[in-house]
Protein backbone atom coordinates (compact mmCIF):
# COMPACT_ATOMS: atom_id res chain seq x y z
CA UNK A 1 0.00 0.00 0.00
CA UNK A 2 1.38 3.39 -1.03
CA UNK A 3 2.46 5.91 1.61
CA UNK A 4 3.66 9.51 1.45
CA UNK A 5 7.17 8.41 2.35
CA UNK A 6 7.21 5.83 -0.45
CA UNK A 7 5.78 8.30 -2.98
CA UNK A 8 8.30 11.02 -2.15
CA UNK A 9 11.10 8.51 -2.61
CA UNK A 10 9.98 7.74 -6.17
CA UNK A 11 12.06 9.45 -8.83
CA UNK A 12 11.68 9.79 -12.56
CA UNK A 13 12.86 6.99 -14.80
CA UNK A 14 13.47 6.46 -18.50
CA UNK A 15 9.81 5.69 -19.08
CA UNK A 16 6.44 6.52 -17.57
CA UNK A 17 5.24 4.20 -14.78
CA UNK A 18 1.89 3.38 -13.17
CA UNK A 19 2.13 2.12 -9.58
CA UNK A 20 -1.01 0.56 -8.04
CA UNK A 21 -2.19 2.04 -4.76
CA UNK A 22 -2.65 -1.35 -3.09
CA UNK A 23 -5.70 -0.21 -1.12
CA UNK A 24 -8.29 1.05 -3.64
CA UNK A 25 -8.65 -1.26 -6.63
CA UNK A 26 -7.90 0.50 -9.90
CA UNK A 27 -6.20 3.53 -8.33
CA UNK A 28 -2.70 4.18 -9.66
CA UNK A 29 0.05 6.68 -9.04
CA UNK A 30 1.37 7.78 -12.43
CA UNK A 31 5.06 8.75 -12.36
CA UNK A 32 6.31 10.56 -15.47
CA UNK A 33 9.91 10.29 -16.67
CA UNK A 34 10.35 13.87 -15.46
CA UNK A 35 9.39 12.83 -11.95
CA UNK A 36 5.97 14.54 -11.98
CA UNK A 37 3.29 12.45 -10.21
CA UNK A 38 -0.49 12.24 -10.55
CA UNK A 39 -3.41 9.95 -9.70
CA UNK A 40 -5.55 7.97 -12.14
CA UNK A 41 -8.33 5.43 -11.82
CA UNK A 42 -8.69 2.53 -14.25
CA UNK A 43 -12.02 0.78 -14.54
CA UNK A 44 -14.37 -0.81 -17.09
CA UNK A 45 -17.63 0.73 -18.30
CA UNK A 46 -19.97 -1.11 -20.69
CA UNK A 47 -17.24 -3.69 -21.16
CA UNK A 48 -14.59 -1.18 -22.26
CA UNK A 49 -11.48 -0.11 -20.31
CA UNK A 50 -11.60 3.51 -19.14
CA UNK A 51 -9.27 5.88 -17.34
CA UNK A 52 -10.23 8.78 -15.07
CA UNK A 53 -7.58 11.37 -14.22
CA UNK A 54 -8.01 12.36 -10.58
CA UNK A 55 -5.34 15.01 -10.09
CA UNK A 56 -1.66 15.77 -9.45
CA UNK A 57 0.30 14.72 -6.40
CA UNK A 58 0.95 16.25 -3.86
CA UNK A 59 -1.87 18.74 -4.64
CA UNK A 60 -4.20 15.76 -4.31
CA UNK A 61 -3.03 13.83 -1.24
CA UNK A 62 -3.31 10.07 -0.83
CA UNK A 63 -6.43 10.21 1.31
CA UNK A 64 -8.22 12.55 -1.09
CA UNK A 65 -7.21 10.47 -4.11
CA UNK A 66 -8.64 7.35 -2.45
CA UNK A 67 -11.84 9.17 -1.57
CA UNK A 68 -12.36 10.39 -5.14
CA UNK A 69 -11.52 6.97 -6.57
CA UNK A 70 -13.96 5.24 -4.23
CA UNK A 71 -16.73 7.69 -5.17
CA UNK A 72 -16.04 7.15 -8.87
CA UNK A 73 -16.15 3.37 -8.47
CA UNK A 74 -19.53 3.81 -6.80
CA UNK A 75 -20.74 5.69 -9.88
CA UNK A 76 -19.40 2.92 -12.10
CA UNK A 77 -21.33 0.35 -10.05
CA UNK A 78 -24.46 2.47 -10.62
CA UNK A 79 -23.96 2.26 -14.39
CA UNK A 80 -22.26 5.61 -14.91
CA UNK A 81 -19.04 6.46 -16.72
CA UNK A 82 -17.12 9.10 -14.70
CA UNK A 83 -14.45 9.70 -17.36
CA UNK A 84 -17.03 10.26 -20.10
CA UNK A 85 -19.02 12.59 -17.85
CA UNK A 86 -15.88 14.59 -17.05
CA UNK A 87 -15.06 14.92 -20.75
CA UNK A 88 -18.60 16.06 -21.52
CA UNK A 89 -18.52 18.62 -18.71
CA UNK A 90 -15.27 20.09 -20.01
CA UNK A 91 -16.62 20.26 -23.57
CA UNK A 92 -19.75 22.01 -22.31
CA UNK A 93 -17.64 24.52 -20.39
CA UNK A 94 -15.55 25.24 -23.47
CA UNK A 95 -18.67 25.56 -25.63
CA UNK A 96 -20.20 27.96 -23.12
CA UNK A 97 -17.12 30.15 -23.24
CA UNK A 98 -17.05 30.04 -27.05
CA UNK A 99 -20.71 31.08 -27.02
CA UNK A 100 -20.16 34.32 -25.07
CA UNK A 101 -21.24 37.33 -27.13
CA UNK A 102 -17.92 39.17 -26.87
CA UNK A 103 -15.99 36.02 -27.79
CA UNK A 104 -18.19 35.36 -30.84
CA UNK A 105 -17.81 38.96 -32.01
CA UNK A 106 -14.01 38.78 -31.73
CA UNK A 107 -13.89 35.43 -33.54
CA UNK A 108 -16.27 36.62 -36.27
CA UNK A 109 -14.22 39.74 -36.94
CA UNK A 110 -10.92 37.83 -36.92
CA UNK A 111 -11.95 34.69 -38.81
CA UNK A 112 -14.51 36.08 -41.26
CA UNK A 113 -14.82 39.86 -41.55
CA UNK A 114 -11.09 40.68 -41.62
CA UNK A 115 -10.49 37.98 -44.24
CA UNK A 116 -13.42 38.68 -46.53
CA UNK A 117 -14.40 42.34 -46.29
CA UNK A 118 -12.62 45.65 -46.82
CA UNK A 119 -14.60 47.51 -44.16
CA UNK A 120 -14.11 44.95 -41.41
CA UNK A 121 -12.99 47.61 -38.95
CA UNK A 122 -16.37 49.27 -39.29
CA UNK A 123 -18.00 45.88 -38.72
CA UNK A 124 -15.92 45.50 -35.56
CA UNK A 125 -16.84 49.00 -34.37
CA UNK A 126 -20.57 48.47 -34.91
CA UNK A 127 -20.72 45.10 -33.18
CA UNK A 128 -18.65 46.20 -30.18
CA UNK A 129 -20.47 49.49 -29.75
CA UNK A 130 -24.06 48.27 -30.04
CA UNK A 131 -23.98 44.51 -29.48
CA UNK A 132 -21.14 43.69 -27.08
CA UNK A 133 -21.86 46.70 -24.89
CA UNK A 134 -25.46 45.55 -24.50
CA UNK A 135 -25.01 41.79 -24.12
CA UNK A 136 -21.55 41.46 -22.61
CA UNK A 137 -21.36 38.46 -20.27
CA UNK A 138 -24.28 36.69 -21.96
CA UNK A 139 -24.22 33.64 -24.20
CA UNK A 140 -25.20 34.24 -27.80
CA UNK A 141 -27.34 31.11 -27.62
CA UNK A 142 -29.46 32.83 -24.96
CA UNK A 143 -30.25 35.80 -27.20
CA UNK A 144 -33.74 35.44 -28.67
CA UNK A 145 -35.64 37.20 -31.43
CA UNK A 146 -37.39 39.44 -28.90
CA UNK A 147 -34.03 40.67 -27.60
CA UNK A 148 -32.87 41.60 -31.10
CA UNK A 149 -36.16 43.36 -31.83
CA UNK A 150 -35.91 45.36 -28.61
CA UNK A 151 -32.34 46.43 -29.42
CA UNK A 152 -33.40 47.70 -32.85
CA UNK A 153 -36.56 49.40 -31.55
CA UNK A 154 -34.56 51.31 -28.95
CA UNK A 155 -32.08 52.48 -31.58
CA UNK A 156 -34.92 53.78 -33.74
CA UNK A 157 -36.53 55.50 -30.75
CA UNK A 158 -33.33 57.39 -30.00
CA UNK A 159 -33.21 58.66 -33.58
CA UNK A 160 -30.82 56.22 -35.23
CA UNK A 161 -32.93 54.32 -37.81
CA UNK A 162 -30.08 53.96 -40.32
CA UNK A 163 -27.76 52.85 -37.54
CA UNK A 164 -30.32 50.20 -36.59
CA UNK A 165 -30.15 48.89 -40.16
CA UNK A 166 -26.36 48.67 -40.00
CA UNK A 167 -26.38 46.90 -36.65
CA UNK A 168 -29.03 44.46 -37.83
CA UNK A 169 -27.12 43.63 -41.01
CA UNK A 170 -23.88 42.87 -39.17
CA UNK A 171 -25.58 41.01 -36.32
CA UNK A 172 -27.56 38.84 -38.74
CA UNK A 173 -24.42 38.02 -40.71
CA UNK A 174 -22.50 37.17 -37.54
CA UNK A 175 -25.29 34.92 -36.23
CA UNK A 176 -25.49 33.08 -39.56
CA UNK A 177 -21.75 32.50 -39.36
CA UNK A 178 -22.13 31.23 -35.78
CA UNK A 179 -24.82 28.78 -36.88
CA UNK A 180 -22.58 27.48 -39.68
CA UNK A 181 -19.78 26.98 -37.12
CA UNK A 182 -22.06 25.13 -34.72
CA UNK A 183 -21.60 27.79 -32.04
CA UNK A 184 -25.35 28.35 -31.79
CA UNK A 185 -28.27 26.33 -33.08
CA UNK A 186 -30.65 29.09 -34.22
CA UNK A 187 -30.16 32.55 -35.68
CA UNK A 188 -32.08 34.99 -33.45
CA UNK A 189 -32.32 37.45 -36.36
CA UNK A 190 -34.32 35.01 -38.47
CA UNK A 191 -37.84 36.24 -39.12
CA UNK A 192 -36.97 39.88 -38.41
CA UNK A 193 -37.20 42.38 -41.26
CA UNK A 194 -34.83 45.27 -41.73
CA UNK A 195 -35.86 47.90 -39.17
CA UNK A 196 -36.31 50.85 -41.53
CA UNK A 197 -36.57 51.53 -45.24
CA UNK A 198 -33.79 53.75 -46.48
CA UNK A 199 -34.37 56.21 -49.29
CA UNK A 200 -31.72 56.72 -51.92
CA UNK A 201 -30.00 60.08 -51.65
CA UNK A 202 -31.49 62.65 -53.99
CA UNK A 203 -29.55 65.64 -52.71
CA UNK A 204 -26.50 66.72 -54.69
CA UNK A 205 -24.27 69.73 -54.16
CA UNK A 206 -24.77 72.62 -56.56
CA UNK A 207 -21.83 74.21 -58.35
CA UNK A 208 -21.89 77.06 -55.86
CA UNK A 209 -21.87 74.64 -52.91
CA UNK A 210 -18.99 72.69 -54.39
CA UNK A 211 -17.04 75.93 -54.65
CA UNK A 212 -17.75 76.66 -50.97
CA UNK A 213 -16.56 73.20 -49.95
CA UNK A 214 -13.46 73.63 -52.10
CA UNK A 215 -12.57 76.89 -50.37
CA UNK A 216 -13.31 75.49 -46.93
CA UNK A 217 -11.08 72.47 -47.55
CA UNK A 218 -7.95 74.63 -47.45
CA UNK A 219 -8.57 75.38 -43.78
CA UNK A 220 -8.55 71.67 -42.98
CA UNK A 221 -4.86 71.26 -43.72
CA UNK A 222 -3.17 67.90 -44.30
CA UNK A 223 -4.47 65.27 -44.88
CA UNK A 224 -8.15 66.19 -45.02
CA UNK A 225 -7.83 69.29 -47.18
CA UNK A 226 -6.27 67.51 -50.18
CA UNK A 227 -8.51 64.50 -49.59
CA UNK A 228 -11.69 66.62 -49.83
CA UNK A 229 -10.46 68.33 -52.98
CA UNK A 230 -9.47 64.99 -54.50
CA UNK A 231 -12.95 63.67 -53.70
CA UNK A 232 -14.49 66.55 -55.62
CA UNK A 233 -12.18 66.06 -58.60
CA UNK A 234 -12.41 62.25 -58.84
CA UNK A 235 -15.93 61.50 -57.52
CA UNK A 236 -14.57 58.36 -55.85
CA UNK A 237 -15.42 56.99 -52.41
CA UNK A 238 -13.94 58.57 -49.30
CA UNK A 239 -11.94 55.52 -48.16
CA UNK A 240 -10.69 54.89 -51.68
CA UNK A 241 -9.22 58.39 -51.88
CA UNK A 242 -8.06 58.39 -48.27
CA UNK A 243 -6.26 55.08 -48.78
CA UNK A 244 -4.46 56.13 -51.97
CA UNK A 245 -0.98 54.67 -52.33
CA UNK A 246 1.67 55.92 -54.71
CA UNK A 247 1.88 52.63 -56.61
CA UNK A 248 -1.72 53.10 -57.80
CA UNK A 249 -0.91 56.36 -59.59
CA UNK A 250 0.49 57.11 -63.02
CA UNK A 251 0.67 60.87 -62.75
CA UNK A 252 2.49 61.28 -66.05
CA UNK A 253 -0.34 59.42 -67.73
CA UNK A 254 -2.99 61.12 -65.52
CA UNK A 255 -4.41 57.76 -64.44
CA UNK A 256 -5.30 56.18 -61.13
CA UNK A 257 -5.69 52.39 -61.09
CA UNK A 258 -7.84 51.35 -58.14
CA UNK A 259 -7.08 47.67 -57.41
CA UNK A 260 -9.86 45.15 -56.92
CA UNK A 261 -8.89 44.58 -53.30
CA UNK A 262 -9.77 48.20 -52.50
CA UNK A 263 -12.83 48.46 -54.70
CA UNK A 264 -16.31 47.97 -53.26
CA UNK A 265 -17.38 45.70 -56.14
CA UNK A 266 -14.03 43.84 -56.06
CA UNK A 267 -13.18 44.93 -59.60
CA UNK A 268 -10.20 46.95 -60.75
CA UNK A 269 -11.01 50.49 -61.94
CA UNK A 270 -8.97 52.87 -64.04
CA UNK A 271 -9.84 56.48 -63.22
CA UNK A 272 -8.75 59.36 -65.46
CA UNK A 273 -7.37 62.30 -63.50
CA UNK A 274 -8.09 65.94 -64.33
CA UNK A 275 -5.02 68.21 -64.57
CA UNK A 276 -5.92 69.89 -61.27
CA UNK A 277 -6.21 66.48 -59.58
CA UNK A 278 -2.76 65.52 -60.90
CA UNK A 279 -1.39 68.80 -59.55
CA UNK A 280 -2.83 68.17 -56.07
CA UNK A 281 -1.63 64.57 -55.91
CA UNK A 282 1.81 65.40 -57.24
CA UNK A 283 2.19 68.05 -54.53
CA UNK A 284 1.85 65.51 -51.71
CA UNK A 285 4.90 64.64 -49.68
CA UNK A 286 6.35 61.15 -50.00
CA UNK A 287 6.85 59.56 -46.57
CA UNK A 288 9.81 57.22 -46.27
CA UNK A 289 8.03 54.64 -44.11
CA UNK A 290 4.54 54.79 -45.61
CA UNK A 291 3.09 53.84 -49.01
CA UNK A 292 0.14 56.25 -48.54
CA UNK A 293 -0.25 59.73 -49.97
CA UNK A 294 -2.26 61.01 -47.04
CA UNK A 295 -0.70 59.19 -44.09
CA UNK A 296 2.80 58.90 -42.66
CA UNK A 297 1.95 55.67 -40.86
CA UNK A 298 1.16 52.05 -41.64
CA UNK A 299 -2.56 52.76 -42.04
CA UNK A 300 -4.58 55.26 -44.07
CA UNK A 301 -5.99 58.33 -42.30
CA UNK A 302 -9.10 58.11 -40.13
CA UNK A 303 -11.09 60.49 -37.94
CA UNK A 304 -12.97 62.08 -40.84
CA UNK A 305 -15.70 63.25 -38.46
CA UNK A 306 -13.30 65.87 -37.13
CA UNK A 307 -13.49 67.68 -40.48
CA UNK A 308 -17.17 68.46 -40.02
CA UNK A 309 -16.46 71.39 -37.68
CA UNK A 310 -13.82 74.06 -38.13
CA UNK A 311 -11.07 74.05 -35.48
CA UNK A 312 -11.56 77.85 -35.37
CA UNK A 313 -15.31 77.64 -34.87
CA UNK A 314 -16.72 79.75 -32.06
CA UNK A 315 -20.19 80.13 -30.58
CA UNK A 316 -22.54 81.71 -33.05
CA UNK A 317 -20.06 81.49 -35.92
CA UNK A 318 -20.26 79.45 -39.07
CA UNK A 319 -17.74 76.78 -39.99
CA UNK A 320 -14.87 77.60 -42.30
CA UNK A 321 -16.68 75.87 -45.13
CA UNK A 322 -18.59 78.63 -46.85
CA UNK A 323 -16.34 81.47 -45.64
CA UNK A 324 -13.67 83.18 -47.68
CA UNK A 325 -10.20 81.70 -47.49
CA UNK A 326 -6.88 82.82 -48.83
CA UNK A 327 -6.94 80.31 -51.65
CA UNK A 328 -10.12 81.68 -53.17
CA UNK A 329 -12.40 79.79 -55.53
CA UNK A 330 -10.66 77.95 -58.35
CA UNK A 331 -11.76 78.74 -61.87
CA UNK A 332 -15.05 76.97 -62.33
CA UNK A 333 -13.81 75.21 -65.44
CA UNK A 334 -11.02 73.59 -63.39
CA UNK A 335 -13.10 71.89 -60.70
CA UNK A 336 -16.03 71.10 -62.98
CA UNK A 337 -13.81 69.35 -65.52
Amino acid sequence: MLTDVAIRALAGAESRREIPDGKVTGLYLVVQSSGAKSWALRYRARGKPKKLTIGPYPLVAIAEARRRATAALGDVAAGKDPAAEKTSARAAARAEKDDMVDVVVNDFVKLYAARNTRDWRETERILKKDVVSRWRGRRLGEIERKHVAKLLDEMIDRGAPVGANRVFAQLRKMCSWAVERGIIQLNPCQGINRPTTEMARERALSNHELALVWRGAEGLGFPFGPIVRSLILTAQRRDEVGGLVWDELDLDGALWTLPAVRSKNRREHTIPLAPLAVKILRAQRRFADSPFLFSAGERPPSGFASTKASPHKTAGSRSSIGRSTTCGEPPRAEWQR
